[in-house]
């Protein structure tokens, strides 16, 4: 039981999950909270791997209600980087229902990456965000679509690829997940997954919709938005090729 705390402070299960929460809090700069979910996770899974005895059935309704949870926190959320920390949160946390369906250590891995690094990805978008206005926060900044068109388009693909849209690979992971669940535990995920797109919905409202934001400010070089593109269309075709694009 107390390796499986542990562990759990690195694939966050509530109330644990407030360490990581606490540190992404502690870290102003995007940079260092991208770094931190990209590795924090991957330590989880390496320590679940060692782990004397397999993943116990019960821990899966606590890995649920800890990524409703905090699906449902994504709703209230304006900071861009707190809302990927809760989103990571609530994705990593399914974690746990994957490793009790029986998924090898490859998978589990795999997941983990998935969910992160677009969840990173957003976190390190607060960068330029908070160059232009001051603060990330959705609303403080509405209509970017219109002054920023190369930043508003990275955010909306991003925001798309972390909350498992197709063709991102957290899609055909959640498809994984969901065949090796009941069908309660299915629902439950389905549920979830319903909240992040609604969630993923209210924040670009927040950024890229609504009356055009008054302040002038540069868009984003060419090179960065190549680079996001780069990294995201990378993404897809890894996912597709160690997926099966459909399992």
């Amino acid at each position: 039981m107390t390796t499986l705390l542990i562990i759990a402070l690195f694939l966050p299960l509530f109330p644990l999950s407030v360490v990581l929460n606490g540190a992404l809090a502690q870290l102003r700069e995007p940079v260092a909270r991208c770094v931190l979910l990209l590795a924090w996770p991957q330590l989880g899974v390496a320590l679940l791997q060692l782990a004397p005895h397999a993943v116990p059935h019960y821990v899966v309704p606590w890995a649920l209600a800890t990524a409703g949870f905090y699906a449902l926190r994504l709703l209230t959320v304006r900071d861009m980087g707190q809302w990927a920390g809760f989103l990571a949160t609530s994705a990593l946390a399914l974690t746990w229902a994957l490793a009790a369906g029986g998924a090898d250590r490859a998978e589990l891995h795999a997941f983990a990456f998935w969910f992160s690094l677009p969840a990173a990805l957003v976190a390190l978008l607060a960068r330029p965000l908070a160059r232009r206005f001051g603060a990330a926060y959705a609303g403080l900044q509405g209509g970017l679509i219109g002054s920023l068109p190369r930043l508003s388009g990275m955010l909306a693909l991003t925001v798309l690829a972390a909350v498992a849209t197709p063709p991102f690979p957290g899609f055909f992971a959640l498809l994984n997940l969901l065949h090796r669940l009941d069908w309660s535990g299915a629902l439950g995920v389905l549920a979830i997954w319903l909240v992040w797109g609604w969630a993923a919905t209210k924040l670009l409202q927040g950024f890229i919709f609504g009356a055009e934001a008054a302040m002038p400010s540069g868009d984003i070089g060419r090179t960065p938005s190549l680079a996001y593109a780069g990294v995201l269309g990378a993404f897809v075709i890894a996912g597709l090729y160690l997926t099966g694009g459909g399992l």
